[in-house]
């Protein structure tokens, strides 16, 4: 079996900063031709979005996809919520994830497998700002780390 080539678009680094990942997957997004060309050209930003479901339907909002400059009245609005698809199982377990308190929905990243576009999300539970000081204080003794390493190694 020949691996797809998957080829990244955008990626959600604040996502992993302000929220704990619990579980991730991967859905398809419904685009017209100039959001594609637009999206080859790496023309996204996943930074402001985030992922509703509204009447049993998966929304991601506030994804900016720049309009395609060869493009012509087909452009379509730059933040315009795009439906993901999404099985009506996973829907379904989505939904009875979601309800737990704290819990949401972020995107992940935006990529190209093989030729269509996929969308990376999670159900995330939001950080508290001590966790993000934990979490920067962790970092940065790893860091410290692999610099003393580095040293030891060059004697």
């Amino acid at each position: 079996m020949a691996k797809e080539s998957r080829k990244l678009i955008a990626n959600n680094k604040k996502a992993f900063h302000d929220y704990f990942i619990e579980d991730t997957w991967e859905a398809g997004i419904a685009l017209v031709g100039t959001e594609v060309k637009s999206l080859r050209m790496g023309k996204c930003s996943l930074k402001e979005s985030f992922i509703q479901i509204h009447k049993g339907e998966v929304f991601i909002y506030n994804m900016h996809i720049s309009p395609y400059e060869k493009g012509n009245i087909f452009n379509k609005d730059p933040l315009r919520p795009r439906k993901l698809l999404v099985h009506r199982y996973e829907i379904n377990k989505i939904v009875g994830k979601i309800d737990q308190k704290g819990y949401t929905l972020v995107p992940l990243q935006i990529y190209f497998k093989g030729s269509l576009v996929k969308v990376e999300f999670a159900l995330a539970k939001g950080k508290k700002l001590y966790d993000k000081r934990a979490d920067i204080a962790k970092k940065d003794t790893r860091r410290e780390a692999e610099r003393e390493f580095k040293v030891s190694n060059l004697y």
